[in-house]
């Protein structure tokens, strides 16, 4: 009775740790975007038109079970505004202003549906400026901008199998800033808004 027994616990634990190596592993990808960015306030005091652009991300996601994940970026990402303006001499110029981040988000990533090819992701962003540029004007704007730009991220993907362990998916993405766009504002708060179409290849390595 005890050698079954611990046959029986034997062969459970080979199957839970078999399971366990199937539902988890590392997923590697890339992808490329079209965003739509703008900033505003919280009272909406100060609003912008919307400046369209490019980004270009790498991610990595590690799966704990076949339903979540912990996924980090790296995004080239484009932001700012469209229709601001920069002083110079005397006068106001009205001008697209781009701003250039280098932005790591990590997030929660639920997959879910029959097939858990559907995904909801959540979590924080960092995104550190590289580049804030007065577009009429060519003129750097950097020393009006904050570094650091942090805030929260989520979204949602649809992935679909083209090859063995590969898959392309599609996704909507968006960032809510919860720090100053401009240094040393002492007026209201403003932050960045950005939302994402992406497309891009993800590569299975377990």
């Amino acid at each position: 009775m005890k050698k079954l027994l611990f046959i029986a616990m034997m062969a459970f634990a080979s199957i839970t740790t078999v399971n366990a190596q199937k539902e988890s592993g590392l997923e590697l990808g890339g992808s490329i975007g079209v965003s739509t960015s703008v900033i505003a306030t919280s009272d909406s005091q100060i609003t912008s038109d919307n400046l369209t652009s490019f980004n270009l991300a790498a991610s990595a996601e590690y799966y704990f079970s076949d339903r979540w994940g912990l996924k980090a970026k790296l995004i080239l990402d484009n932001k700012g505004w469209g229709n601001g303006f920069v002083q110079g001499q005397g006068s106001f110029t009205t001008t697209d202003i781009k701003l250039t981040y280098l932005t790591l988000p990590v997030t929660a990533n639920w997959h879910f549906g029959s097939t858990r090819k559907w995904y909801l992701h959540f979590g924080l962003y960092a995104g550190f400026l590289l580049n804030a540029e007065a577009k009429a004007t060519g003129m750097d704007v950097s020393d009006a901008i904050e570094s650091v730009d942090i805030g929260l991220a989520a979204g949602i993907g649809y992935k679909f199998p083209i090859a063995e362990n590969t898959n392309m998916f599609i996704e909507y993405d968006g960032q809510g800033g919860f720090t100053d766009v401009f240094a040393n504002n002492t007026g209201t708060s403003v932050r960045n808004s950005r939302a994402s179409f992406n497309v891009g290849v993800l590569f299975d390595l377990d």
